[in-house]
């Protein structure tokens, strides 16, 4: 077998990525599959360097256009990638020898038949190297939004939205959450004993994991040091899934009663869908919907895993009505197509691919499912809104727009959020923000529809 650079493994992921196919996280992820058989350390550099180049990208380019006389802007595509590749290598990775990556640079791009500039790569690369203790970067008194943007490579636009809608103080508390590596969320099955639940994460810990208990939930904890979940003890059993904290509370929140019907029109991968289950203990019935068969797929694998036999998958486009389902929900779980601003943690190329004009956009879409969706709702039932964003205008603003448009009133959820929550929790709506809560950036709301129950 030929052996992998997997320098170029990077830079070839960097380069699929720049023509905006897929999210880096798909694409860093399809590459460890495909080269599953390297080993630990090869891997770990594959997702470290992919991963920490594409977010400090902003950052990279402000030191390559100090040192570089050729912009970033109008360098080759190939020279461009490897060049942030290499710089994120010397300023963030220094247990690697400068010489190694400046050389391993120059032999990559004599290899990708660029060899006309490989006195420029080296050139560039070995003065960043000896100057990298005296770059200048913006005054953070004097250009506060210029310090902000490129020490936290966030656009500026964003970095003045999270100012002006959540402070300065949360500003700076979200910008470091964005860059900061977090334990895997994960939600133990709430039938598991307590001795149960021990047992699986002394294996766990046995194995080398670090695993830490999470502040909110008794059931949900926090994995790290571990290079896939799913050879994680207890995996193929169904005694856990991943999900993030801020998903588990919905389904807390939303008051789910025995016997009900739970209705999940945005369901894949299915992690609220599949939890309502649990809180149902094998009565009524959940409805879990999504638009393709391939992301259905995804909901009806991790069903058969759990073992969850109230919960029927089916193919169903959020923005066309199913008139099958119309008056059957007791509770609606409505988490819709949004900005992902406060997944950015684990999405980095999010912060470059959104706009002003996109977050606009975005809630057009929003209301066309609402209102495809909404009459499901039973009289006096719940709906449980959500997004994965910190946007005003997809979040508080548009559940008064549902509110107003369709008979809906806000429910107080305070009695079923944990009691750190409880306070922050106004008029049934609660936002969470990355470095200020123990969670993703997330929106949830609960709504009632007005009239009595059948």
């Amino acid at each position: 077998m030929a052996q992998i650079n997997v320098r170029e493994v990077v830079l070839d992921i960097l380069l699929e990525l720049s023509g905006q196919t897929e999210y880096s996280n798909v694409l860093i992820g399809a590459a460890l599959d495909k080269y599953d058989y390297l080993d630990s350390r090869e891997k770990a550099f594959i997702k470290r360097v992919s991963e920490g180049t594409i977010e400090r990208r902003i950052q990279l380019d402000y030191v390559l256009d100090q040192y570089s006389k050729t912009p970033v802007i109008k360098m080759k595509p190939l020279i461009r990638e490897l060049l942030r590749m290499s710089v994120y290598q010397l300023l963030f990775m220094e247990h690697i020898p400068a010489s190694a990556v400046c050389n391993e640079a120059v032999k990559l791009a004599k290899k990708r038949r660029f060899q006309s500039l490989q006195g420029y790569v080296n050139g560039v690369l070995r003065n960043i190297a000896r100057g990298r203790e005296k770059i200048v970067w913006p005054d953070r008194q004097h250009d506060p939004l210029g310090y902000l943007s490129v020490c936290y490579s966030m656009p500026p636009w964003l970095v003045s939205h999270f100012a002006e809608n959540y402070g300065g103080e949360a500003c700076g508390k979200i910008l470091e959450a964005c860059l900061e590596r977090r334990p895997v969320s994960v939600r133990l099955d709430e039938r598991l004993s307590e001795k149960e639940r021990e047992s699986l994460l002394a294996t766990w810990e046995k194995d080398g994991v670090r695993v830490q208990a999470h502040p909110y939930l008794p059931y949900a904890v926090g994995v790290e040091g571990v290079s896939g979940v799913r050879g994680l003890a207890g995996y193929r059993e169904g005694r856990f899934s991943v999900q993030d904290v801020s998903s588990m509370l919905v389904v807390e929140a939303a008051g789910i009663r025995p016997g009900d019907t739970v209705i999940d029109v945005c369901a894949a991968p299915g992690g609220k869908a599949l939890h309502a289950a649990v809180k149902l203990n094998g009565t009524g019935q959940v409805i879990a919907c999504d638009v393709s068969r391939h992301k259905t797929d995804k909901i009806e694998e991790n069903r058969a895993r759990l073992g969850t036999e109230n919960v029927s998958v089916r193919v169903q486009d959020a923005r066309e009505r199913d008139a099958s389902l119309v008056g059957k929900a007791d509770v609606l779980l409505a988490d819709v197509p949004c900005s992902g601003l406060g997944v950015i943690g684990h999405k980095q190329d999010i912060k470059y691919r959104v706009t002003k004009e996109s977050l606009a956009e975005i809630t057009k879409l929003q209301k066309e499912i609402i209102t495809n969706v909404i009459d499901y709702i039973k009289p006096g039932g719940i709906l449980m809104y959500s997004t994965c964003t910190m946007n005003p205008g997809e979040n508080e603003e548009m559940a008064a727009w549902i509110c107003e448009s369709f008979g809906m009133e806000t429910v107080g959820m305070e009695d079923r959020l944990p009691a750190v929550l409880a306070g922050e929790a106004k008029q049934g709506m609660l936002q969470l923000l990355p470095g200020i809560h123990e969670t993703d950036g997330f929106f949830l709301a609960k709504l009632r529809k007005k009239g009595n129950p059948a």
